[in-house]
């Protein structure tokens, strides 16, 4: 018996909606957190299609789309957002996007606006190409105690390499007040990862796109008040995500945590 509501922690907007929606019903989950999108793989009808969509990610995942040019196409992805949500309440959250390089106040400008101002529940993905990418967060983690608690999340994989995350470490420890989401595990640092979100109380991880079913397990068994249960759809498939930590969590109460209770718990949803 189900005594929790289940809350996917990450999917990017995927289209046809109606789609995304049908895929949450078909894996059970009650909610899913959206994120906004550039590439749509899910959209791909062959494989030179789906390398066009990818890399078109794979851009991303570089750092090039993080500077000052694209807000325009933020304020956007945003708006997409908040419209799906606006179509489906009951079916999404929302984390908004927010440009890295921005001044102090025009971070704090931007969050009132476009995060606080769509009623979000966080902001992300960040996903930085680089150390000094990431060294740029600072502004962020400033500007955001100015407001009520907001999560910050990270992609923690490919390409951030070890010393990233070291510096993400250090901020998280830095701003107490803020709680950060290591995107997917931090891939292969995951137990390093694991060791430092055991110890750091505003520190949570994503299980979508773990390295391996070990990395998963071992989260599960060492910080389970900490995991969150996370498809990165259209990159992981809901129903696939949803089992795994069904299968390898150790009791009830801690699959309900996983699954929704600890996400909840920071969103306040």
């Amino acid at each position: 018996m189900r005594l929790s509501w289940i809350i996917d922690n990450i999917q990017h907007v995927m289209l046809p909606l109606e789609m995304q929606v049908d895929k949450l019903e078909k894996a059970k989950v009650d909610k899913a957190i959206l994120f906004c999108t550039t590439p749509h793989p899910e959209k791909a009808k062959n494989y030179s299609e789906f390398k066009k969509e990818m890399n078109t990610l794979f851009e991303l995942l570089s750092g090039h789309s993080q500077t000052i040019a694209p807000l325009d196409r933020m304020r956007q992805n945003n708006q997409e957002v908040a419209q799906a949500i606006q179509q489906y309440p009951d079916k999404f959250y929302g984390f908004g996007s927010l440009p890295l390089g921005l001044s102090l106040d025009e971070t704090i400008k931007w969050i009132k606006e476009q995060i606080i101002g769509n009623d979000f529940k966080g902001i992300g993905e960040f996903t930085p190409g680089s150390d000094e990418q990431i060294y740029q967060l600072e502004v962020i983690f400033k500007a955001l105690e100015q407001f009520p608690k907001l999560p910050v999340w990270v992609h923690t994989f490919n390409p951030v390499t070890s010393k990233g995350i070291e510096i993400l470490m250090n901020l998280t420890k830095k701003y107490p007040q803020t709680p950060v989401i290591f995107g997917h595990m931090g891939g292969y640092q995951w137990m390093t990862v694991i060791d430092f979100v055991k110890e750091t109380a505003n520190a949570y991880v994503d299980l979508s796109a773990a390295f391996s079913t070990l990395a998963v397990k071992m989260a599960l068994a060492e910080i389970p008040d900490k995991c969150l249960f996370g498809s990165d759809a259209p990159y992981g498939e809901p129903f696939i995500s949803k089992e795994l930590v069904e299968f390898l969590a150790p009791s009830l109460e801690v699959k309900n945590m996983v699954l929704g209770k600890n996400i909840l718990r920071l969103i306040n949803g």
